[in-house]
C-alpha cells in the first residue's frame, strides 16, 4: 500500500463498454492494477448511445465510474474533482477532446496527462489538420504525454510538438483474466478486431486469401462493424462481437491467432496491440504482420511468427506436429507475463506520474504541495 495514495481522474473514451473499441479493456486492466496499488480513481465517460447499448461493465469494483451527457454537464458537475485531483488523465478519442483537454488544463491544480492509445493515428490526424480530440497547441500544456507508441515517436512528440515529457505506456494484459483454457480447437486461424479500412487489406492477405487457398482449414473473424458487402469464404466463420469475458476461450480454441496492425502504427513502429498481449497470455500462438520494434516485444521465430503473405501463413498452418507450436506459445506467454501485465504498466504509470509531480512541485509551504513516496519505492519489484 502507498504511503500517500493518489487521487486520479481519468476522462476516457469508454470503460463501461468494450463494443467496437480496444480502449475499454486497456483501461480496465490498468486501472484495476492502479487501484490494487492503493490509488483512488474516478473515471468520467461521455454517455453515448452506441456504448450505452452494449455495456458489459456498467459498475466496476476497482474505481468510481460516472457518465456525463455533454461538455457543459462535465464542467458543471466535475470541476471540483478535477481541480483537487493529484493527476488528471485525458484519453485519446474522447468526444470534444480538445475542449475537454483545455478545461482540464485550466482547472486542474495537480498534473495533467494525455494517454494516447492511438498515437500514430493521432499524429497522422495532426499532420492533416484534423483536431478531432487533440490539437498541437494542447500538447505542451499536458505535463505528461503517455504514448501507446514507443521508439522514435517519443522524441518527435517532444521536439516537434513541445511535450515536456513523452513516455511510453504500452497496452497490457490482465494476467488473472487472460489465461489458457482447456477447450477443443475450433479454428486453425482466428482474428479478433473491429473493422478498420486500413487493416482490411492485411486481413485479406493474411487470413481471407489463405482461407480461399485452403478450404479444408477453418478460420474465424470476430468483431463488429464489418461492411455487409464483404464476401467471406465458406470456411471463414463470422462472430459479430466476443465480450472480454469470452476472449480466453476464443483464443484457446485457436491453433493460431492473427495480429493485424493499423497502417499508421506499422509506419511508426513500436506499437503493440492489446490483442497481441491478450492472445499470448492465453497461450495462443500468434502470427503477425511485420513492423519495426516488434522484436522488442516478442522474438520472431521463437515467441511469434511474422508473415508477409498467404504463403507464409499457410506454411505455418500446414506444418506437421504441435510440439513447435506449443513451445512458441509457452515462450510468448512467459515473456508477456514477465514484462507486459497490467501490474507492470501500473508501476510504470505510477513512476511517470511521480516524475511529473516532482517537475511541477511548488515551492515548500505551498498549500497545493502533497508529500509523495520516492520513485524508487514506486518502482519496487512487482509481487
Amino acid at each position: 500500500m502507498k504511503e500517500t495514495p493518489l487521487d486520479i481522474v481519468v476522462l476516457g473514451l469508454s470503460l463501461s463498454s468494450s463494443w467496437g473499441n480496444g480502449h475499454a479493456t486497456t483501461f480496465r486492466a490498468l486501472l484495476r492494477s492502479l487501484a490494487a496499488r492503493g490509488h483512488r480513481i474516478l473515471f468520467l465517460e461521455r454517455d453515448v448511445p452506441w456504448y450505452a447499448a452494449h455495456r458489459d461493465m456498467p459498475a466496476p469494483d476497482f474505481c468510481r465510474l460516472e457518465f456525463y451527457p455533454d461538455l457543459q454537464a462535465l464542467q458543471d458537475q466535475w470541476s471540483e474533482a478535477v481541480e483537487n485531483a493529484d493527476a488528471v488523465i485525458v484519453g485519446s478519442y474522447v468526444p470534444q477532446g480538445v475542449a475537454v483537454g483545455e478545461w482540464a488544463q485550466r482547472t486542474a491544480r495537480g498534473i495533467t496527462a494525455f494517454y494516447d492509445i492511438d498515437t500514430p493515428v493521432t499524429l497522422a490526424k495532426l499532420r492533416q489538420g484534423d483536431t478531432e480530440y487533440l490539437s498541437p497547441e494542447l500538447i505542451p500544456g499536458y505535463d505528461l504525454y503517455l504514448s501507446f507508441t514507443g521508439g522514435p515517436t517519443l522524441e518527435l512528440l517532444m521536439q516537434r510538438y513541445g511535450s515536456p515529457a513523452a513516455r511510453p505506456l504500452y497496452c497490457s494484459v490482465d494476467a488473472e483474466a487472460y489465461q489458457p483454457q482447456e477447450v477443443p480447437k475450433r479454428w486453425d486461424l482466428s482474428y479478433l478486431g473491429t473493422y478498420s479500412p486500413d487493416r482490411q487489406p492485411v486481413l485479406e492477405r493474411l487470413l481471407l486469401e489463405p482461407a480461399r487457398q485452403a478450404p479444408d482449414l477453418r478460420f474465424v473473424v470476430a468483431g463488429p462493424q464489418y461492411p455487409a458487402e464483404i464476401v467471406w469464404p465458406d470456411n471463414v466463420e463470422r462472430l459479430d462481437h466476443v465480450p472480454p469475458s469470452e476472449h480466453p476461450a476464443f483464443y484457446s480454441a485457436s491453433r493460431y491467432t492473427l495480429n493485424v496492425t493499423r497502417a499508421d502504427m506499422v509506419a511508426a513502429g513500436y506499437s503493440p496491440s492489446v490483442r497481441l498481449f491478450e492472445a499470448a497470455a492465453c497461450g495462443a500462438p500468434v502470427i503477425s504482420d511485420i513492423w519495426n520494434g516488434i522484436e522488442t516485444v516478442l522474438r520472431p521465430g521463437e515467441e511469434i511468427v511474422l508473415a508477409e503473405d498467404a504463403e507464409d501463413v499457410l506454411s505455418v498452418l500446414r506444418a506437421p506436429g504441435a510440439e513447435c507450436r506449443e513451445r512458441m506459445a509457452q515462450a510468448a506467454r512467459r515473456r508477456i507475463l514477465a514484462e507486459h501485465t497490467a501490474g507492470h504498466r501500473a508501476a510504470e504509470l505510477e513512476a511517470h506520474l511521480q516524475e511529473a509531480m516532482r517537475r511541477k512541485a511548488p515551492a515548500p509551504g505551498s498549500s497545493w504541495a502533497k508529500p509523495f513516496p520516492a520513485v524508487t519505492e514506486m518502482q519496487r519489484e512487482l509481487p
